[in-house]
């Protein structure tokens, strides 16, 4: 699908100011320090290069991407990109480092996605975490996820309480497995 540009959501529907992530050049939320400058995420082509390069990793089970399936909150036609996800034992957590783009809105209406990696996909529900559970988590993502650092004010040697203040920029999403989600039903993990 073509960008409609920076005003639009992929989805159809026109982006509301307050689904952008905050403008670049903002005093640190801490109240500490001076600022870093934090780029606004707009998807170029060298994004769109880089999301098939990591779709077609995904496809084949190689790297550490997952390819994430929201259905759009509008058309109800399935979107697709590719996606890191935080993993840490059995939990799995979902970081939205450019703010609430498309699929993050997406994923809020649903209430569910599906992750493939490979031949495994997995259905989840979500569950946002407030900005007290997602500083560890966004904290863990920079590290793991070194092209987003520009869009983070904090950087990866941050303390948590940095990443906790710009929580909300960055929304993270807990995924559990539908099977989990529905204690006692005998659903299994869907594989179309």
């Amino acid at each position: 699908m073509p960008d409609a540009g920076p005003g639009h959501d992929g989805d159809g529907g026109q982006r509301r100011p307050e689904d952008h992530a905050d403008s670049a050049g903002v005093a640190h939320p801490a109240g500490h320090g001076t600022a870093r400058p934090v780029r606004e995420y707009h998807k170029s082509r060298g994004d769109r290069a880089g999301d098939a390069i990591f779709s077609l990793l995904a496809r084949a089970g190689i790297g550490p991407a997952h390819l994430l399936t929201t259905r759009g909150r509008r058309t109800g036609r399935p979107r697709t990109t590719p996606v890191i996800l935080v993993v840490h034992d059995q939990q799995r957590w979902l970081v939205a480092p450019y703010g609430a783009v498309p699929w993050v809105l997406n994923a809020r209406a649903a209430g569910q996605v599906r992750l493939r990696r490979g031949r495994d996909r997995r259905d989840y529900t979500l569950r946002q975490l407030p900005a007290a559970q997602a500083g560890s988590i966004l904290q863990h993502y920079l590290r793991i996820a070194p092209a987003t650092r520009p869009y983070f004010q904090a950087s990866k040697d941050s303390p948590v309480g940095d990443f906790i203040a710009e929580a909300d920029r960055h929304p993270v999403f807990e995924l559990i497995p539908i099977s989990e989600a529905s204690a006692g039903d005998s659903a299994k993990p869907s594989r179309p």
